[in-house]
């Protein structure tokens, strides 16, 4: 027999080697069950979100974070402070309130509900109003898997999110608040 053939063929029969573990490379903020607090450096806004999924670890996610710099034009953030706490094993909407941009996210894990609490740390940015606003589809798209959201274009920030959680599954979906901000002082407040 051909040896080329031959290791074809073997190379064929191989049992197929497991799904790679690359999510133990990531910068995670947490440990899995555990609370985590991540805030941006001044002047920064939260601009990826990245969670890994396991169901082994409590239905609990690894979560990372980056930021990027805010544009000049929008100055130096003048206050901020940390929003509502949204509570475990509930649906719920959260906006930083006063037009505030989302620089950081804390977290509790809770192992009654196998869910997290959430809290935003929000950015005022002098009297900017928020515009253009839109909601991300569902991240993760189905239940368990991996997350990602990484801002498609420069110029839109987080806001805040709304989250489905799912009590039979024990996970979270997330459709992220995008909005662009006013190049100009606004006298109101949009919410």
């Amino acid at each position: 027999m051909n040896p080329a053939l031959l290791a074809l063929v073997l190379s064929l029969l191989a049992p197929v080697a497991p799904q790679s573990q690359d999510h133990y490379d990531m910068d995670w903020v947490n440990a899995y069950r555990q609370g985590f607090n991540f805030q941006c450096p001044h002047g920064e806004a939260l601009v990826a979100i990245r969670s890994y999924f396991s169901e082994a670890e409590g239905s609990d996610r690894l979560w990372s974070f980056e930021c990027q710099p805010t544009p000049e034009g929008l100055g130096e953030p003048s206050d901020c402070w940390w929003d509502d706490i949204n509570r475990a094993g509930l649906e719920w909407t959260s906006t930083c309130t006063r037009n505030g941009l989302v620089a950081g996210v804390q977290s509790m894990y809770f192992e009654s509900v196998l869910d997290r609490e959430w809290q935003f740390y929000c950015c005022y940015y002098k009297r900017r109003c928020p515009y253009s606003c839109m909601k991300t589809n569902d991240i993760p798209l189905y239940y368990k898997e991996e997350a990602e959201l990484v801002i498609p274009t420069y110029g839109y920030f987080i806001r805040g999110a709304q989250t489905t959680f799912s009590g039979v599954l024990r996970d979270r979906q997330w459709k992220y608040i995008l909005c662009r901000m006013t190049d100009f002082d606004c006298e109101f407040e949009n919410l």
